[in-house]
């Protein structure tokens, strides 16, 4: 027989962390179960987040979360959830490995995988002098030259959204249609120098410092600083789509805003797996929210068995 666990999270980013740290301070038996790869594994400087003006990386600030929630009982596993059936107002996991865990409630916190294409040297300094997010590293390109690597319209949209940050932007059209001629005009009005070839290499200085890029035909462009937007990031919702979550168009999973629960009860989720400006403090707080009414929820439970 399974141990029964009062709360099983899903992803150990920083929303089911966050999560895991205020259900063990309720004295919560909880179990994080964590794949150990997503958007926190690969970012190196974190920038934007109070109290770390220097910068903090994904890794350690995993790490610091682990030993955090630990200190109050949580136990982690590092597996990958395959299957989640409801059976007699419990919900049955299984994993990768075979395993099988028994809860009264779930938090998902699966999040999203970028897409990244297998160019040489991009991961090396992606997190670091390569960004994902205008609105996390924007700042980090103030009056820089900026590379943009991306995928049709995509990229096209995300340099223009950069333009606030820096006048000396070139989209490089990676892999990517043709662009329609009204996003290439808008393109060249705001001054933004557009290429249309693959990227063979990403050049760097040192472990992580980008310097440009090699282009298919051998022509190098320099640049400070690089941005990524290429089509294709996929929502992990597989598992959700399993217990019948409702889901939005672009397929992110609808919670009620207050609580954080799904329309399947006991099912809550949080992070970058729900809708919203995929930022590490706004994960944090889902995570808060969703475990002060996962609380909630398991003391009407107890009532109840009593």
């Amino acid at each position: 027989m399974n141990e029964l666990y009062e709360c099983i999270i899903i992803g150990g980013g920083f929303a089911g962390l966050q999560a895991s740290i205020q259900l063990g301070r309720y004295n919560r038996n909880v179990l994080v179960i964590d794949s150990n790869y997503g958007r926190s594994t690969l970012c190196k400087s974190y920038r934007n987040i109070l109290g770390w003006p220097n910068s903090i990386s994904g890794k350690e600030l995993r790490q610091l979360g682990r030993t955090h929630a630990k200190k109050y009982g949580v136990s982690f596993t590092e597996d990958k959830v395959i299957r989640i059936q409801i059976v007699n107002n419990q919900f049955l996991i299984e994993t990768k490995t075979g395993k099988s865990y028994s809860s009264k409630t779930i938090l998902l916190a699966t999040g999203l995988i970028d897409q990244i294409p297998q160019i040489k040297n991009l991961v090396d300094c992606l997190g670091s002098t390569i960004f994902v997010c205008p609105d996390c590293d924007g700042y980090e390109i103030l009056n820089k030259s900026v590379l943009i690597l991306g995928t049709g319209h995509v990229g096209a949209n995300l340099a223009i959204t950069l333009a606030y940050w820096s006048k000396q932007i070139t989209y490089i059209n990676h892999d990517g249609p043709e662009l329609d001629s009204k996003l290439y005009v808008r393109l060249q009005k705001m001054g933004i120098a557009y290429r249309e070839e693959k990227v063979k290499e990403v050049l760097k200085e040192d472990d992580s410092t980008f310097k440009g890029i090699c282009l298919q035909s051998g022509e190098i462009v320099y640049g400070d600083r690089a941005f990524i937007g290429f089509d294709g990031n996929e929502v992990q919702n597989n598992l959700a789509i399993q217990l019948g979550v409702n889901l939005l168009n672009n397929k992110h999973v609808i919670v009620d805003p207050r609580t954080k629960e799904t329309n399947i009860p006991n099912v809550w989720a949080a992070g970058d797996l729900v809708a919203h400006s995929q930022q590490v403090t706004i994960a944090m707080g889902d995570g808060t929210q969703a475990a002060v009414w996962i609380q909630k929820r398991l003391l009407e439970m107890s009532e109840k068995d009593s």
